[in-house]
């Protein structure tokens, strides 16, 4: 029976051909290098799209700091202009306080107050808040 097996090219004792077992081998290496190289192509082909993807964002943000940069300038300018204004309108207050006797100055209060009733009134409830805040001092 062994001599049959043999003759149709089974093997009951599980001896392999020389070629059978290399080739299958040479096969799946070849397929394995195949697969390996598949992944690589991918993977650099993804490391591509995201340099490309991280080059475009970067453009965008480089041009959103471009516009945020470009609105603090002109904001800064404002706000420059702001304090150049308070500094002017403080200077005119030294001036004044300067050059006035007590005397102008209670008649300046008094045209004040008859031009801007309301506002007369606001501001010296809050000069008064403050003015007994400072005085409790507790």
């Amino acid at each position: 029976m062994d001599d049959y097996n043999k003759q149709s090219g089974q093997f009951s004792s599980g001896e392999s051909t020389g070629t059978g077992g290399t080739g299958t081998a040479a096969r799946m290496k070849e397929q394995a290098t195949s697969k390996v190289a598949d992944v690589k192509e991918k993977v650099s082909d993804l490391g591509r799209k995201a340099a490309d993807k991280f080059d475009e964002s970067r453009e965008s943000a480089a041009g959103a700091l471009d516009q945020t940069a470009s609105s603090l300038h002109t904001s800064g300018d404002k706000l420059s202009g702001a304090a150049h204004s308070a500094a002017d309108k403080i200077q005119a207050g030294a001036d004044y306080v300067r050059q006035t006797n007590l005397q102008g100055m209670a008649d300046d209060v008094q045209d004040l107050v008859k031009r801007y009733p309301g506002q007369s009134l606001a501001a010296a409830a809050i000069l008064g808040f403050l003015v007994a805040r400072g005085l409790r001092g507790d």
